[in-house]
């Protein structure tokens, strides 16, 4: 046995041999349907379970993960927002260690509903929390007022209960191609407003938008329209939430940390628990 045949040393065209191997099982995966690996511009939806508010936020913007911010003037309720990625939440630990209201991804796009969403969205209900239900968008897959119909009949809806937050929508850097999902900043903000539209027909509420500053001047072009009628829900991973998209004087909710004392995503209201019962009823 000569040295480049024996099992110990790479055959000489070895490397190619793989290279090969490895190219052509990429290819056969990049045209399966459905697949994590698909290609952006799709119809369906690749990876949805591995979105959720935030999923994209450190990768465009940066910041510590678990974050410890500086507390402002004003009382701060906390609070957490879990998708899919969480799985079944223990409910009873998360209030014991201080969780007051729970954000719970209900779908994506017109064809996704988290599998897990009963058990968080009522799990959280029955040990006292305020819960509420959010929609992560994708813009490129179908209009505003759809998804915003597929949302609110797949537990996006509002009760008035006193528990129960308004709707919100995800709305941030697309995880499966171009930032803004192919669209111009006037077709981005009439896609907000058909579907925060949709949602107040439908439910009485507007929904709240969930962005960061960065990525709603850049894709909306620094629109003011939703402002008006929407709170905002403002994503930063540093110690403040800093600069605030254009139109909003404040933000109602600041998710700060993607990771933290509570299950998901760790936020604050920006008020004390009296403000937050106040939102849930309208």
């Amino acid at each position: 046995m000569s040295p480049a045949d024996s099992p110990l040393v790479p055959h000489p065209h070895g490397h190619r041999a793989v290279l090969t191997a490895l190219t052509a099982l990429l290819t056969l995966l990049l045209a399966l349907p459905g697949t994590a690996f698909a290609a952006p511009g799709r119809d369906h939806i690749t990876h949805p379970e591995l979105d959720w508010m935030g999923s994209t936020v450190l990768a465009h913007e940066g910041g510590t993960p678990a974050n410890r911010p500086v507390f402002p003037l004003v009382i701060q309720t906390p609070g957490m927002d879990v998708s899919a990625y969480q799985g079944d939440v223990d409910w009873t630990a998360a209030r014991a260690d201080g969780g007051r209201f729970a954000y719970v991804k209900a779908t994506e796009s017109t064809t996704y509903t988290n599998p897990y969403f009963a058990q968080q969205y009522n799990g959280s209900y029955h040990v006292g929390m305020i819960r509420g239900a959010y929609h992560f968008a994708t813009p490129d897959t179908s209009g505003g007022a759809a998804q915003a119909d597929y949302f609110v009949s797949h537990g996006g809806g509002w009760s008035a209960d006193g528990r129960t937050l308004p709707p919100a929508l995800d709305i941030e850097y697309n995880p499966y191609g171009a930032n803004c999902y192919g669209l111009s900043p006037s077709a981005m903000a009439r896609w907000i407003a058909d579907f925060g539209n949709t949602v107040h027909r439908r439910t009485g509420r507007y929904p709240v938008i969930y962005t960061t500053a960065q990525w709603w001047n850049e894709c909306t072009g620094g629109s003011t329209a939703s402002a008006a009628s929407d709170p905002l829900w403002t994503a930063r991973y540093t110690s403040t939430p800093g600069a605030l998209p254009s139109g909003w004087s404040h933000q109602t909710f600041w998710q700060y940390a993607d990771s933290g004392a509570l299950p998901g995503d760790q936020d604050y209201f920006n008020g004390a628990y009296s403000r937050l019962l106040a939102l849930a009823d309208g």
